[in-house]
C-alpha cells in the first residue's frame, strides 16, 4: 500500500533517507554529501519540511503496517539553467534491503508519476547515480530515457 507521508512516520523516514546518503557517499565520497553523525535526523528535518508543501509530496510504502520506502516528488519550474519547462521531479525513492525486488520500488514509482500527471506536470525527471545499473532498469522500464550525464570535476584538493 501506498499513502502520503505524515509527522508521525518522519523518524522512519529519517532512517530511509540516511540509508540513500550512506549509499550515495559509498558511490562517491567526492560528489555526495558526507552522511555525517545523524544523518537520521537532518534528513528527516529536511523531508517534513516538504511534508505541507502543495507542490512536493512524500508519499510511503507499507508491507504489513510496516514503513519500508518512500518517494519525494515535487513539481518544478520552468528552468533556463537546466534548459527545460516546467517538470515534475522524482528526488528519493528508497526501499528498505528487505523489501527490495518485490515491486516496491515500482509502485512508488508508478505512485509519484501519478502524483505528478494529476498535478499538471508536462514530464518528469529524475536523476540516478550512474554505478545504479538496477534503478536504471527500473526507470527504463517504466518509459523513462536518458537525457542527461552529471560529470564533476573537483576543484579542490
Amino acid at each position: 500500500m501506498i499513502r502520503p507521508a505524515t509527522h508521525a512516520d518522519l523518524q522512519q523516514l529519517g532512517r530511509l533517507g540516511a540509508m540513500l546518503m550512506h549509499t550515495h557517499f559509498a558511490v562517491d565520497q567526492q560528489r555526495f554529501l558526507p552522511p555525517g553523525d545523524d544523518p537520521e535526523s537532518g534528513y528527516a528535518w529536511f523531508l517534513e519540511t516538504q511534508l505541507d508543501d502543495p507542490e512536493a509530496a512524500v508519499l510511503v510504502a507499507l508491507r504489513e503496517e510496516q514503513i519500508v520506502g518512500y518517494v519525494y516528488v515535487a513539481l518544478e519550474p520552468l528552468s533556463w539553467k537546466e534548459l527545460r519547462g516546467p517538470a515534475g521531479f522524482i528526488h528519493d525513492i528508497v526501499v528498505e534491503p528487505r523489501a527490495q525486488r518485490a515491486g516496491v520500488a515500482r509502485q512508488l514509482l508508478d505512485a509519484a508519476v501519478t502524483w505528478l500527471r494529476d498535478r499538471g506536470a508536462p514530464q518528469a525527471v529524475l536523476w540516478t547515480a550512474t554505478a545504479n545499473d538496477r534503478a536504471q532498469g527500473l526507470f527504463e522500464s517504466a518509459g523513462f530515457r536518458k537525457t542527461m550525464t552529471e560529470m564533476t570535476l573537483e576543484l579542490r584538493e
